[in-house]
């Protein structure tokens, strides 16, 4: 069975060994813990395998799983890994940051998956929905749906490619909002640190919702929700490259350098101090991938904006003047 649900996570399962695999999971606890640790496993171990090397990605998590059932975690993470070790310290603090709690009500366990600064990751969840995480964020949610409802809560950005399912609701928490969703495609940015909510629609329909003021609104593919106090204000999307940010890439299209220090504030966890506000001004377009990190983004960015950069690591901060 070890194996079935192996296969499951590398979609190697026909439609038949599904039914038969979730028959299982249903009557079988022992079994559901197996395969919500599976996956936790394989999210966090997609954090390694970037989308332009998914063989390689494929691999390394069979071979993992492999390892893993004659050896202890902590004894094989590093040689499965070698030509990555500094990320696989990250797996590890993440895997220690994972927790599981059981829930007599709907008998399933309760997930935490935490995306460290400067990486990514893809979750398939029980119903097949597939949710990509940003750098810096969490998700919550249960190793199996119940009947009656489909819920998760995030803290971060994540995009969201929801399995439809007209009897059972789909519903994201984040912040002071819900989000009811009717099989669709969409982004939400709910940062602590941001002022406002943002749900961006690409496909199907959603229907935000504050919880403050109960004030609802229905959001139109190509439109996005800005969620502010007691406000909800709705525009057009405006750059559809934004949205590559899932598959390892930052897109800028004319951001005035104000805005992209903030994002790059967030993805990576570091403080950047401007000495001269007029650089704020500076406007710029181009992409960058999320594993260039955030030094080599700025570097890019200077040859085109003359600016000086300073880097203190023991603080943690990068400095910025003319």
């Amino acid at each position: 069975m070890d194996e079935q649900i192996h296969k499951y996570f590398l979609g190697e399962l026909s439609s038949l060994e599904k039914t038969q695999l979730f028959q299982q999971l249903k009557e079988e606890p022992s079994l559901r813990k197996k395969f919500s640790e599976q996956q936790n496993t394989y999210a966090l171990l997609d954090i390694l395998s970037h989308q332009d090397d998914f063989t390689k990605g494929q691999k390394s998590y069979s071979d993992f799983i492999l390892k893993k059932q004659k050896t202890k975690l902590k004894n094989i993470l590093f040689p499965a890994f070698k030509y990555a070790a500094a990320i696989a310290l990250l797996i590890i603090s993440t895997w220690w940051l994972t927790y599981t709690i059981y829930q007599d009500k709907y008998d399933a366990a309760i997930n935490t998956l935490y995306v460290p600064p400067g990486q990514r990751a893809c979750l398939t969840l029980d119903d097949g929905t597939t949710v990509w995480l940003n750098a810096k964020s969490t998700l919550t949610y249960p190793s199996r749906f119940s009947k009656e409802k489909r819920e998760v809560s995030l803290v971060g950005e994540a995009f969201f490619d929801v399995s439809k399912n007209p009897d059972v609701p789909f519903a994201v928490s984040a912040k002071n909002v819900t989000i009811k969703v009717f099989g669709t495609e969409f982004n939400v940015q709910a940062y602590p640190e941001a002022e406002h909510i943002q749900t961006s629609l690409l496909t199907g329909s959603v229907e935000i919702i504050n919880k403050t003021t109960n004030q609802t609104l229905m959001l139109r593919p190509n439109q996005e929700a800005f969620v502010k106090n007691d406000e909800i204000a709705v525009s057009e999307i405006r750059q559809f490259a934004y949205f590559l940010w899932k598959d390892g890439v930052y897109s800028f299209e004319q951001e005035t350098f104000a805005s992209i220090i903030k994002k790059l504030e967030l993805y990576y966890d570091t403080k950047i101090i401007v000495n001269n506000p007029k650089i704020y001004d500076f406007v710029y377009t181009g992409k960058f991938r999320q594993q260039d990190g955030i030094d080599e983004i700025l570097r890019i960015i200077q040859k085109i904006h003359n600016f000086k950069i300073e880097r203190d690591r023991k603080k943690n901060t990068i400095t910025l003047s003319k």
